[in-house]
């Protein structure tokens, strides 16, 4: 499992070089911005899940009367 699926022979020089072409393009002070709002969107998505699944979980339940 040393490889991505969709980068199969990405190494750490790779990733180093990468990583210092981001800091140039966005700088370092906008980087934590974009990290806080991937945060708030990974958070979002797993919320909505969640929600879904309790759904599908309270219609499988008899209702009681």
């Amino acid at each position: 499992m040393n490889h991505l699926l969709f980068l199969p022979n990405l190494g750490t020089g790779e990733i180093i070089i990468i990583a210092i072409i981001v800091l140039l393009l966005f700088g370092g002070k906008k980087i934590p911005e974009l990290m806080k709002g991937i945060g708030k969107g990974i958070k979002s998505f797993k919320d909505g899940v969640k929600g879904l699944e309790d759904d599908i979980n309270n219609q499988d339940l008899p209702e009681k009367k």
